[in-house]
Order: C-alpha cells, then structure tokens, then sequence
C-alpha cells in the first residue's frame, strides 16, 4: 500500500531527509511517495549565495565542518567532489584594548593545549597565566557534562584566561552566554580530559595529534559557494515532489494519517511528516498545548551579519591573518570579522578586500542596532573596519543579513526540554518527528546527520 512521506522545511535538514528517503526508496524497492513543502520561493533555508561583481558571499554559513564522515560520503553521492575547496589557514586574531593579539597556536578554541601555549599569549597576564596553572593540580569532583561550560572552564583555569581568552573565541562559535550553555552541549569531551587526565590542558596536549589534524583545511565550501549544495540536492530529488513558496498552516492527527493544510488551501494526507523547520514554527503548526510547555523553553538568539567587497587589494590586511573576535573591552561594535577573501579565495575573484562583520543580540550594542536601516548599518561597519584595521573607502559591494530571533540558543535547560517534547510527540503524534538545528545540533555537518538519521527512523517504521 502506497504510503506518503511529507518533509516540511527546504533548509538542509529536510533536503537532507528527503534525499535519504529517496535513496533508501530505491535501495529497498519501497512504494512510497516523498513530498517536500517550503514556505520560500526558493530551498535552502540559511543557506544562500549571493554572486555580485566577482564577489561570492553567504548570507548564512559560510562553510561546512570537514571532520564529519558523513559530509564526504554526501559529497562523493552528489558528484561534486570537484567543486570542492577548503579554507586557507591563517592566523586568528582577539581584538580587545584596541589591538589586535594573536591566538596562540597551540590552542583549542582559545584554550591553550600546552604550557608553552600558555606563555605565549599576549592576551594574559602573568598572573592570570599562574592561575591558569592550577588545572594541573586541582582534581574534578564536582562537575558534569550537565554543568555549565563557563563556570567549568573558569574553575580549572582561572577568571583571567576564560575572559580575555576563551570566551572570545567560544562566543564566536556558540551563541549564549556560556554560564548558560552546558558542557555536553559545547565541548563534552574536555571534562573527559579533566577525569582521564586530570588536565584540561594535559587532555588536549595528549591528544593533540587529532586537534592539529583538523585545523588544516577543516573547512569545506564549492567553488560557487554553498549553494552548490543545495542546487545539487534539489536536482537530484527527481523522484520527489517539491512545493516552493507555500507555508504550512497545520498538521492534525486523523485516524490512522495526518492531514496537512497548506496556506494556498490544499491539504495532503501523510503517513509520516517531518518538521525539520524552526522550533517556532513547528510550535505555529502543530497547534498543541501539551507541546507548549516544552517548545516555550526553546531559545534563539539573533545575529547581522554585514559583507563588504571593496576595491582595495586584500594584501592590505596583515599578514597570514584571516580575522579576529572581539572582547568586550573594545570600542567596536562587532562581534567578530572575517578576513573572507583572505580565508576563502575562491569568494574574490580578482583578489580584492572582502571582509564580513558580525553582530550579534548577545551584544550590548545590538539593540540600538536591529532596528537600524541598512545606511545607518553600514556607517556603523565603516566606522568599525576604520577603527580595527585601520581601512577606509567606499565599498564596492554590501550585503546585509539580518537573522532574528533564528540562531539556536542551546543553554542548560536545552535537553531536557528536547527529551520531554520527542517523548509527548512519539505518544500523542507517532510519525510525527521533529528535525534540524533547533534541537539536535548546529552546523551543516549535523544537520545533514540528522537527516539521514531521521530517514532512516521513518523508512524502519514502514518496513517493519
């Protein structure tokens, strides 16, 4: 009997579902018919190219984290092995007093993976660096992968460091306050050091093979952006139907089905759908009090992100850098910079200056900042790109981003309100899941895992 899968959401998360579905169709000879709904007029979600006077720039993501097996394997399944390229490697930069102060080398996320990598920062002071030393010596007895990364950190290797070190780098990757975001959710395995090794730093040191493996092209993007990606995704799901510029109203349980009402009036009964879009607009959609409780504890945090393409040559910029994160002590407005024709190449095609700034709603300047017209946006870059790297000129080139109240926000209470929801929703509505960055992971990388794994999920449940 013909069974009917509907994915609503075409982010990379149900392109990702769909594609999988559509292989394992195949693979098992399976009689069933995919459906993708997106409320957009074009796939993508986050994910976005713009082309622009030999500029490439992402209003989104920018790249692809290379450790994951599963990006290559979809790679190699795409044929675009060939429009592959990775990121230059440089040095990063913390921008705090007014001046830029290289990371150290030997580090992980600001956290130094050695002694000497301690010493060397200039970011530290002697006696900040003395504190930091009693992660060798104090043991963990208190802490979990349910505690906060911040308080973590802070206990083991002192106020000063996790400040003007760390939490500039560790900011730039999670959104939040990382009192608020629990170890499990950031990076889980330096309590496994701490407990194995009785040292964050000793962890990382002794495991620094792996560490510096990756930092070497452990980025991944195409030659004509990302996307690529999802161009090639879209092509190859010729046996799928796909709606574009059509939201979704409501999902409502039947008797043994689920009818899906579309705004455009239309409705489509499903066997099985997939809500891999945000957690808020799952909640409009399913329209259950019971869920409310637990879709209300979900956060998000905003972001504007800012490109400028300027006739000016890149080489401009110092020397084997690639960008800098700012600390709070600095009269910049931004977050973090981007060095992109530096980091990316292939983003300039004649080797001009392209820069990208970052604001994000964790910053105190932001609220007098979203709200501002593109103009006044702008005047505030220039002003900022004048202040760090000392540029001035008028840009070729400007492309504004604001994402608000998009960005997954993953703080200590984040699991547990994922546990209770999957668990009311396999009772109250099974074959109903719920996929994509709101819940089970940030980045590209884990959300194209968390695709296939939720095909898979579905196609078990039809084939038993």
């Amino acid at each position: 009997m013909l069974k009917r899968i509907v994915v609503i959401g075409g982010g990379i998360t149900g392109l990702s579902t769909m594609h999988y579905l559509q292989k394992l169709k195949k693979e098992k000879s399976l009689d069933i018919e995919l459906v993708l709904v997106e409320a957009n007029e074009y796939l993508g979600g986050k994910i976005h190219t713009v082309l622009e006077n030999d500029f490439i720039m992402e209003v989104g993501a920018d790249s692809i984290v290379a450790r994951n097996e599963s990006i290559f394997q979809l790679i190699e399944e795409l044929q675009l092995e060939d429009e592959k390229v990775y990121n230059s490697t440089g040095i990063s930069y913390i921008y705090t007093n007014n001046e830029l102060h290289a990371i150290p080398a030997d580090s992980v996320f600001g956290i130094p993976a050695s002694i000497e990598s301690l010493n060397s920062s200039t970011l530290v002071s002697e006696l900040g660096k003395k504190e930091a030393l009693k992660d060798l010596e104090i043991p963990n007895e208190t802490f979990t992968k349910e505690s906060s990364v911040g308080s973590f950190l802070e206990y083991f290797l002192g106020k000063e460091l996790v400040e003007k070190q760390i939490v500039p780098v560790l900011s730039g990757v999670y959104s939040g306050d990382l009192n608020k975001l629990s170890i499990a959710s950031t990076l889980p395995y330096l309590i496994d050091y701490k407990n194995k090794y009785g040292s964050i730093m000793k962890g990382l040191e002794e495991n620094k093979a792996q560490f510096q493996a990756s930092a070497n092209k452990k980025f991944i993007s195409f030659q004509n952006g990302l996307s690529t990606l999802i161009d090639r995704l879209e092509e190859v799901l010729s046996q799928s139907t796909i709606i574009k510029g059509v939201a979704t109203k409501k999902v409502e349980k039947k008797d043994d089905y689920y009818s899906v009402l579309l705004t455009n009036g239309e409705t489509i009964e499903a066997d099985s759908v997939v809500l891999a879009t945000p957690h808020n607009v799952a909640q409009v959609i399913l329209q259950d009090e019971e869920l409310d409780t637990d879709f209300n504890k979900l956060k998000n945090s905003s972001l504007i992100s800012v490109y400028l393409g300027f006739d000016i040559p890149d080489e401009q910029l110092p020397a084997e850098g690639t960008g800098f994160i700012v600390s709070e002590n600095s009269d910049v407005r931004c977050n973090a910079c981007t060095w992109t024709s530096r980091k990316w190449t292939h983003t300039s095609k004649n080797n001009q200056l392209l820069v990208r700034m970052f604001y994000k709603s964790s910053n105190s300047a932001f609220e007098s900042m979203k709200n501002m017209s593109e103009d006044e946006l702008v005047e505030v870059v220039l002003q900022d790109i004048e202040m760090s790297l000392k540029l001035t000129g008028k840009p070729e080139v400007i492309e504004v981003t604001k994402w608000n109240e998009q960005m997954p926000n993953y703080h200590l209470a984040h699991g547990d309100a994922i546990q209770s929801l999957t668990a009311k929703m396999a009772n109250d509505m099974p074959n109903v899941l719920l996929a994509g960055c709101s819940y089970y992971g940030v980045g590209i990388a884990a959300c194209i895992k968390n695709g296939r794994e939720t095909a898979e999920k579905i196609i078990n449940s039809i084939v038993q």
